[in-house]
């Protein structure tokens, strides 16, 4: 009897441990393209945790090939920010010409970045962030991804209705195709490229030797680009103007399920339960959806979120001063630097409409009218 007091005495304090331990935090990085700040979210508490000033406009992020930081494009302020993923803490700022969308490449040499703005692609060593080639291209670079092997990386032109093929070795492009109006997300599948036709309502499967057009697959309007699970068992396709996810199969491509998600959906992470973190454009929120029902919660974080991420943690984050975050003065513009002339073939580019400016709050809709988050495009 006295023994078994003794273990049991033992066991309570272990029991009570286990108990007390924290429920698993993981940190939701989310970028505002329309403020000027990245909100740092709770995934258990779903609480904003930190926020991190940046000078002017953030949209897209991505780890360094060995997944120690979280790089960050401030593509207004010429600047790529570098945090610690589990700490969200800056270790450093570095000047680079108007970072909109950047990607390593898969044997983690080459950083590319396309530049919105000023019509340029941009080849770097990841290393080093030494400028190797840059390439003038019409019109609106804006979205990428490469080929398995690395030897090419292909560009969608928004103001162009084309894609480009890039050889990353030359610095100079292999072959351009009309896709469909305002190209936006692009991501190599299976064999294929899938391009989102924001002015359009469908993905374009794309052949990526020549650019060929193979088919369509309706998604509805403003079809912004396709996320695959961690566990490669669906493709998940944001559409901006008709506020809708649609589930793709992977190996058919055919349309599983279609969730409406008012707001605008665009960028999409996932977290190690496998629900999705989904940016709502229009709205100032972020989604939480569950893969299986669709269903969602909506938390609220800064104007237009775009880029998003996911840092699987297991303890919460402790609070930082928001001081230590902030950054110093706005970077000078950076220098055009320019390779060898590479002269890609002429494109002739259809006109677009400008990017609207989302307004404060949420106008009421014209008789008849949709809301205005389903007529909106943009970046």
């Amino acid at each position: 009897m006295l023994d078994a007091m003794r273990r049991a005495a033992f066991a309570l304090p272990l029991l009570a441990g286990l108990l007390a331990a924290p429920a698993r935090a993981d940190l939701v990085y989310v970028l505002n393209s329309g403020d000027a700040f990245i909100t740092v979210l709770d995934s258990t508490t779903r609480e904003e945790v930190r926020r991190i000033p940046v000078l002017r406009e953030v949209h897209h992020l991505l780890l360094t090939p060995d997944r120690t930081e979280l790089v960050i494009g401030d593509s207004v302020a010429n600047e790529l920010i570098f945090l610690d993923p589990a700490t969200a803490e800056v270790t450093r700022r570095e000047r680079i010409s108007n970072p909109y969308h950047l990607e390593y490449s898969p044997d983690g040499r080459h950083l590319v970045i396309t530049s919105l703005r000023r019509d340029q692609v941009d080849i770097y060593d990841a290393a080093t962030r030494t400028l190797q080639a840059r390439l003038r291209v019409p019109d609106k670079p804006s979205h990428l991804a490469f080929s398995p092997d690395g030897r090419l990386v292909y560009v969608t032109l928004q103001g162009a209705r084309r894609l480009m093929a890039i050889d990353l070795a030359q610095g100079r492009p292999v072959w351009t195709a009309e896709v469909g109006r305002q190209p936006a997300g692009v991501i190599w599948h299976r064999g294929r490229l899938l391009v989102g036709i924001m002015g359009a309502d469908h993905i374009a499967v794309v052949d990526p030797l020549d650019g060929k057009v193979e088919r369509t697959i309706p998604v509805g309007r403003g079809a912004h680009t396709v996320f695959a699970a961690p566990d490669g068992r669906a493709l998940y396709a944001t559409s901006r103007v008709d506020s809708r996810l649609t589930v793709l199969d992977p190996e058919t491509l055919e349309v599983r399920a279609r969730w409406d998600l008012p707001g605008g959906p665009d960028c999409i992470a996932f977290d190690p339960e496998g629900r999705l973190w989904v940016t709502l454009r229009w709205v100032a929120r972020v989604a939480v959806v569950d893969p299986a029902t669709g269903a969602a919660e909506t938390i609220p974080v800064g104007r237009s979120p775009h880029g998003i991420f996911v840092q699987p943690r297991r303890e919460p984050l402790p609070p930082v001063p928001v001081a230590a975050t902030t950054p110093t003065d706005a970077a000078p513009p950076v220098a055009e630097v320019t390779a060898a002339p590479v002269s890609p073939p002429p494109l002739a580019a259809a006109p677009l409409d400008a990017s609207p400016v989302v307004p404060a709050a949420t106008p009421a809709p014209e008789p008849g009218q949709a809301p205005w988050w389903r007529r909106s495009l943009g970046r």
